[in-house]
């Protein structure tokens, strides 16, 4: 197949390339939000149990009051209670899940040494409004006995993002990339909206949950569908910056927490950011490798026509030129797209249908898993940094968009494989280093953790277009949708990861640094596909990498290397 001539005629990136990339990638955005969005959805305040009748003064210590709001900034600590007084004489020792009744206390002093009796809150807490004046939190009091619940809350939206990522990745491969791009879309604008609606936490949860089915598919299938539309040239960086939209969404969640304290208004407007997309993603044109690959060459060539007027230039280029002989023969000499046949059911296990294969996959699905596994660490373990939460979460979209362009930089020059295996090998010492670290130099230590979340964004950026050049057209959403599951696998596991921190504080550190250092060997194992032509069989794809001689690899390579030039 040489359809990546497409390109060489029609253009790598032109007018209609551009918009519909950019058109694209505006709903990436909105899947950056819904995966972000529970960062301050289930914000925990700080709160305290509440008593009954009014209080009249509270104690603090050697601090002295007249209400709980003055004090609940800083309650922090569980082993000093709030002491408060209430209208009716009464004297209460305040903890956030339990309280204690004074019995017969002969004055209004902070330390207490007679009888108490103690008791449950039972749902009837006083929570500081300072910070997050509305959560599901403190609509639905999921604290103390009910905490799990709202700690749920993440790993079930990363179990959807992982079963949608299978399902859409296979679908898409099925019945075209377009069609899963405005399905996804519509259920994304009007699930989130739906969520701000859920009027108890288990209807909350089920609808986040199918939100994370859809807005996953979309991140899955709107890679292989850049990747289909623009050419070699200009693939590497078309494909990273999709990654810096979903780095936009992080930063709109910051923007939109700091500006909106209720969650549900919150929800509001973050699903309604790019709901313009909805207006205009229905004209979106299937790719031209879909259509070859499943024979509708009456589309692919209508579609080419099209492309070719929009961008200005001359229609030169047939389907039949970008056929194998004996396929463009039968299509000219036929008049009529080629008869329908029986189409063989692929699946998952396809991608293992060689040792070579298998092998490949296994280390492709590798670095999808440390890449999130890493980042999630990393990004986890940085919360001890202090300051403003809504600046910190800002700068973690924002520290991400330069290591996609050093990625971007790097991958074009020196090759995927070249890209990844340094950056995967570079997060693993950060690590080591980590714990090589003294515990009162945190300067260093914080250094080191953005050097290793930096490294592990350039891996786990790069994967994406990775998997799509590894993989031919039959298989390619399958592939990029499985290794995202693999992806989601290890943010469900990272923050099981982060609580070893409990058997060792260095334990996380030191499970990714091994993980990445391994994986970073295995990755060199890997074709490089730098300057070649996207693969349509299973046969082509298992081919990458194998050169007849020396001599031809040279030559191949050298090519390959003259083409990033013309860029």
């Amino acid at each position: 197949m040489t359809v990546e001539r497409i390109f060489d005629e029609l253009g790598h990136f032109k007018r209609f390339q551009a918009c519909l990339y950019f058109a694209a990638v505006l709903q990436a955005v909105a899947c950056g939000i819904q995966y972000l969005a529970s960062v301050f959805l289930v914000e925990t305040p700080n709160f305290v149990c509440g008593v009954p009748g009014n209080i009249t003064d509270v104690l603090y210590g050697n601090l002295t009051g007249s209400s709980l709001e003055d004090f609940l900034p800083d309650f922090k600590s569980k082993s000093r209670p709030l002491v408060v007084r209430t209208a009716e004489g009464d004297q209460w020792e305040l903890g956030r899940c339990h309280s204690a009744l004074r019995l017969d206390p002969k004055g209004f002093t902070y330390d207490f040494d007679g009888n108490k009796t103690a008791k449950a809150c039972d749902k009837n807490f006083v929570y500081d409004h300072s910070e997050v004046y509305q959560s599901i939190v403190t609509d639905w009091d999921l604290v103390c006995e009910r905490e799990w619940l709202a700690k749920l809350c993440q790993p079930t939206f990363m179990l959807g993002v992982l079963i949608g990522a299978l399902v859409f990745g296979d679908i898409a491969d099925r019945v075209g990339r377009v069609r899963i791009m405005m399905f996804t879309s519509l259920c994304q604008f009007v699930l989130g909206v739906s969520v701000a609606f859920s009027g108890n936490y288990y209807m909350f949860i089920v609808l986040r949950f199918l939100l994370a089915m859809v807005s996953s598919g979309y991140l899955v299938v709107v890679f292989v569908y850049v990747t289909e539309f623009t050419g070699i040239k200009v693939r590497t960086w078309t494909s990273m910056h999709v990654h810096a939209a979903f780095a936009v969404g992080i930063m709109v969640v910051a923007l939109t927490g700091y500006l909106v304290r209720v969650w549900w208004i919150y929800q509001i407007i973050l699903s309604t950011c790019t709901s313009p997309f909805l207006l205009f993603c229905w004209k979106f044109p299937e790719t031209p490798f879909y259509l070859i690959a499943k024979g509708r060459y009456k589309e692919a060539e209508t579609l080419l026509e099209t492309i070719a007027r929009f961008n200005g230039l001359d229609y030169r280029l047939k389907v039949e030129d970008l056929l194998e002989p004996e396929n463009g023969k039968a299509l000219l000499d036929g008049g009529e797209e080629r008869p329908p046949q029986p189409e063989k059911k692929l699946s998952i296990l396809d991608l293992f249908g060689s040792w070579r294969m298998a092998g490949r996959t296994c280390t492709v699905w590798a670095i999808w898993f440390i890449g999130s596994l890493g980042y999630y660490v990393f990004s986890l373990g940085s919360v001890n940094l202090g300051g403003n939460q809504y600046i910190n979460l800002f700068l973690a979209g924002a520290v991400e968009i330069p290591s996609y362009l050093v990625g971007c930089f790097a991958m074009d020059r020196i090759g995927r494989k070249r890209t990844c295996a340094p950056a995967l090998l570079l997060a693993g010492v950060a690590c080591m280093l980590i714990i090589a670290v003294p515990a009162d130099i945190e300067i260093l230590a914080i250094t080191l953790c953005m050097v290793g979340k930096f490294a592990i964004a350039i891996a786990f950026g790069l994967i994406y277009l990775y998997s799509c050049e590894l993989y031919p057209t039959i298989v390619r959403s399958l592939a990029v949708g499985s290794g995202s599951m693999m992806c989601r696998v290890g943010s469900v596991v990272a923050p099981f990861c982060v609580y070893l921190a409990d058997v060792w504080v260095y334990l996380p550190q030191l499970i990714v640094g091994i993980l990445a250092f391994i994986i970073g060997v295995l990755t060199l194992l890997l074709p490089e596909t730098l300057g070649r032509p996207l693969t349509t069989t299973l046969e082509e794809a298992e081919a990458l990498g194998r050169e007849p001689s020396k001599r031809n690899s040279a030559q191949g390579h050298k090519g390959a290397e003259d083409g990033v030039e013309m860029k």
